[in-house]
């Protein structure tokens, strides 16, 4: 999209030709310009949530436990595992 709009030397045409907005187009030029075209690929939406996560041990033994009964619920799982 940057290039395009290099070559044709307008912006609004190069964003109405790939669909976004302006806003959008310099928001990815100022990224480009801070870290370069990897900055952008690399940018991630999200953060990780790691009030959902558990410690290593506790993980292995959930995934050991599905593994060996595969016919077990999630809730039935946990509450074995947690007698």
């Amino acid at each position: 999209m940057l290039n395009l709009a290099e070559e044709l030397g307008n912006v609004s045409s190069a964003c109405q030709v790939m669909g976004v907005s302006r806003d959008t187009f310099y928001r990815y030029q100022q990224r480009v310009e801070e870290g370069g075209i990897d900055s952008r690929i690399d940018k991630s939406r999200r953060t990780a949530n790691s009030k959902n996560r558990v410690d290593e041990p506790t993980a292995h033994a959930g995934v050991t436990s599905a593994i060996e009964q595969p016919a077990v619920g999630q809730h039935r799982s946990s509450n074995e595992l947690v007698c």
